[in-house]
């Protein structure tokens, strides 16, 4: 017996891949693009490529386990499901009876992107529960809010028509990487005679897909926006109809722009002032320009004032509503699931407190009242979270109760006293919408729970019956779920139902617009306009205007702190990995080698390190060892390791989130995973 099983990769990308799986006798023999898919087009990346061997992978947890070593050891003895359902489900009655329900703590975010294993149920039964809120904040929280204060919506250009772009500037993005579906339209506007331009701290693999590539120094990329904004403002060349017509804010603006001449932000970000000026120009000139935002740049500390005044640029230079043009961090807007149908608020027997999840050790040491269980699912934060050393600290406590869901033996595992055995992609049904295109897909399963695996919802509706709860949407189906969250899906084009998913595959969210951001005028500011200036900015205690602010720990910071830590690292994402999914995948493993640092030669050489050369890489937080990659691709003062790697298959058993740091961004309360100082030397 033979089938082919059309489905979606659950992964954390903006490209949401459709895939089609072909099944023999039970089993998965074959994955691969679907060609009907008009953005997947009949391919899929490197790491989707692996997924059967993902799927299939012999270190599955293949049933559930119960501690009986010390944590962090992941040593463990085998028990039935009702043994650990009923040993959480007691514990938790304990904890509730002794400390209330908020010292229990949900960890999760992007193990899978699908509305119905990554919220629905489990907000169901954790709000019914009472327990903590988790505030979600560790990826995109500072670029969505900086976003929403210009233009009040992330409804980001549609991709596909960048193919009209006669100007593409990727800013901060390596899509060759992290979305590579969008190469082929940058190649294909190439051809129609586009110019591309990245903009990376980094020489990417990227770049050779630019004509012309700008490193600018990590966090300053508001005062470059600046100074483009100030050169078309000077020289006339910004779209004065448009601004008067969609704005506001642009005398404020004006004034603003003074404080940043070409010679300051030169001296800022390290681009030339005939490159900044040649930039403003072609940019202000050549209509349509798509602006492609990429996720690195809100991971700074100043990482939503960043964003905020980069997504002002295309009003100001009259590039929105225009085919090809526009500006894209974000198409996650477009249309938006019913999230009150689906988390159930109304379930809370009163309004918790948030745990912002970045924090994650602070709060296991320190909050009160305390947390004494943990609950992880979709996540690995014993390698993912940063500011490892407190994140370690806290899960080694004793008195934590942790229960972890999980397809693998990760390093949250090790420190699990109750670990369960999850279901991948291929053994569940999901429904998905993609954040960096517009369509939505059902992933219907293809095969039958390995061993004793089962999905996120169907472990909630088990709990919540231990737990006595009778409430019948804690028992919803996986497809009443998804029939739910499609019918209340918010749509500018005709209206999507499970049964034309099935029939159709792949549906795209908007038809009316074309996927034309804004083209109407109208914005979802509270002035319904672009806003140069925020009075909602000011309401909350922050600069109402764009602007370029120092960096915690940074060249303009301070001065001592930086001869200590001289170095700025950035931990962009390794090509083989998606942050810890698929680092523990042989063939992928062998592909990105082992955890290097890419340091500049002068750098380098003023430190007696040489290629090939074991480095200890160090701050105030703590330590790891990577091998040295010496190289012009980083510039001077900074220095890039690739993420995420799991820390028992990383040197001295430390990845690089033993260095990164749990301050929050300026915006969001986001993770500032790009914002940490460093120094290295040759180890010992």
């Amino acid at each position: 017996m033979e089938k082919i099983v059309r489905g979606c990769c659950p992964h954390d990308c903006p490209d949401t891949c459709g895939w089609l799986v072909t099944v023999r006798d039970g089993v998965a023999v074959e994955i691969k693009g679907d060609h009907h898919h008009p953005f997947t087009r009949g391919w899929l990346c490197v790491k989707a490529r692996a997924y059967l061997q993902f799927v299939y992978h012999p270190d599955r947890l293949p049933y559930p386990l119960k501690r009986v070593g010390a944590k962090g050891e992941g040593r463990f003895r085998r028990i039935s499901w009702d043994e650990a359902l009923d040993t959480i489900a007691s514990k938790w009655q304990e904890i509730i009876a002794r400390y209330g329900p908020e010292a229990i703590l949900p960890y999760s975010y992007s193990g899978t992107l699908g509305v119905v294993q990554n919220d629905g149920l489990d907000r169901r039964f954790f709000n019914r529960l009472g327990a903590s809120e988790l505030e979600r904040t560790i990826c995109s929280a500072a670029g969505m809010e900086g976003v929403r204060y210009s233009l009040g919506a992330n409804k980001g250009a549609d991709p596909e028509s960048m193919v009209h772009a006669r100007l593409i500037l990727i800013w901060g993005a390596n899509p060759a990487t992290t979305h590579p579906h969008y190469i082929p339209f940058i190649q294909d506007a190439k051809r129609r005679g586009a110019r591309g331009v990245l903009i990376d701290p980094r020489r990417t693999r990227t770049a050779p897909f630019a004509d012309q590539h700008l490193r600018i120094f990590p966090g300053t990329d508001a005062a470059l926006a600046l100074g483009m904004m100030r050169a078309m403002v000077d020289h006339g060349w910004h779209d004065q109809d448009y601004v008067e017509a969609n704005t506001v804010g642009f005398d404020e603006l004006r004034e603003r722009l003074v404080e940043y001449p070409l010679d300051r932000v030169a001296r800022v970000t390290g681009i030339r002032e005939k490159d900044v000026l040649e930039l403003a120009c072609a940019y202000a000139s050549t209509k349509p320009a798509f602006l492609r935002l990429g996720y690195g740049v809100q991971r700074h500390g100043n990482g939503g004032m960043i964003v905020r005044t980069i997504a002002c640029l295309p009003a100001l230079a009259g590039q929105v509503g225009l085919r090809g043009g526009g500006f894209l961090l974000s198409t996650s807007g477009w249309a938006m699931w019913d999230n009150v149908a689906l988390r159930r608020p109304d379930l809370r027997p009163r309004e918790p407190r948030a745990i912002n999840m970045n924090q994650l050790g602070q709060a296991l040491l320190s909050a009160e009242p305390p947390i004494k269980s943990l609950y992880v699912y979709n996540s690995n934060p014993a390698a993912s979270t940063p500011n490892q050393s407190k994140v370690r600290a806290g899960l080694l406590r004793e008195d934590l109760f942790t229960v972890v869901h999980e397809i693998f033996p990760t390093d949250t595992v090790d420190y699990a006293d109750i670990a369960l055995p999850a279901t991948t992609q291929l053994e569940r049904l999901d429904l998905h919408k993609a954040y960096g295109n517009l369509y939505v897909q059902l992933n219907e399963p293809a095969i039958a729970p390995q061993g004793e695996c089962k999905s996120n919802t169907e472990v909630f509706r088990l709990l919540a019956e231990k737990m006595g709860f009778m409430e019948e949407c804690l028992f919803e189906s996986d497809e009443d779920m998804a029939r739910t969250a499609v019918e209340t899906l918010s749509l500018s084009g005709p209206r999507i139902t499970l049964e034309r998913l099935r029939q159709e595959g792949a549906i795209k969210i908007t038809e009316r617009e074309l996927g034309l951001p804004f083209a109407d005028g109208r914005f979802a500011t509270p002035s319904g306009k672009v806003e140069f200036y925020s009075r909602q900015l000011r309401e909350a205690g922050y600069d109402p205007l764009p602007a370029h602010v120092p960096e915690r720990e940074g060249p303009e910071g301070d001065k001592v702190f930086l001869e200590r830590y001289p170095l700025y690292l950035l931990t962009p994402g390794a090509h083989h990995f998606l942050n810890t999914t698929f680092a523990n995948i042989p063939s992928l493993v062998a592909s990105e080698k082992r955890p290097c640092l890419q340091i500049n030669p002068g750098d380098a050489a003023s430190r007696g390190i040489q290629d090939g050369d074991r480095v200890r890489v160090e701050n105030q937080r703590g330590w790891c060892q990577l091998t040295a990659r010496v190289t012009d691709a980083v510039a001077p003062g900074v220095v890039s390791t690739e993420a995420t790697w799991w820390q028992k298959k990383s040197p001295q058993g430390r990845n690089v989130n033993h260095l990164t740091g749990d301050h929050l961004t300026d915006l969001g309360r986001g993770a500032t995973f790009y914002n940490s100082l460093v120094e290295v030397r040759k180890a010992d």
